[in-house]
């Protein structure tokens, strides 16, 4: 599995998302992918309340723990690697939470469009994009 090149969708070098909770494919903190990751986690978004309630309720319970595979579940203000199509489901049903654009792989932007993770960046405006 090799992992394709670590670089955002602004195309400079892939930033952290989180050690804490571990997050990515390869759990090495990065929304790093490759070939293997077929539910392309690229896209660093940071959790809301209301984001895991809808991820919940479309069967991706993210915020149970589940110890027996060391995941203390997700809270509000956690940073994850979500899916590019999960994503783009929450932004359809208006309830994306927002992103880091320095640590979304830019394999995103095969699913998800820039202006649409723009809109959701971390610091940017409601509706300034």
């Amino acid at each position: 599995m090799e992992k394709d090149p670590e670089v955002n969708v602004l195309g400079g070098a892939l930033h952290p998302c989180s050690m804490d909770p571990v997050t990515g494919f390869y759990r090495d903190g990065h929304c790093n992918t490759c070939t293997a990751d077929t539910g392309s986690h690229t896209v660093c978004a940071v959790m809301t309340e209301e984001f895991l309630a809808y991820s919940k309720y479309v069967g991706n319970d993210l915020s149970t723990p589940r110890p027996e595979f060391r995941f203390r579940g997700l809270r509000a203000g956690d940073h994850w690697c979500l899916c590019a199509s999960r994503f783009m489901q929450a932004h359809d049903e208006g309830c994306a939470p927002q992103v880091d654009l320095n640590a979304t792989h830019a394999r995103a932007l095969d699913m998800v469009p820039l202006e649409v993770l723009e809109e959701h960046a971390i610091g940017s405006l409601p509706g300034k994009g």
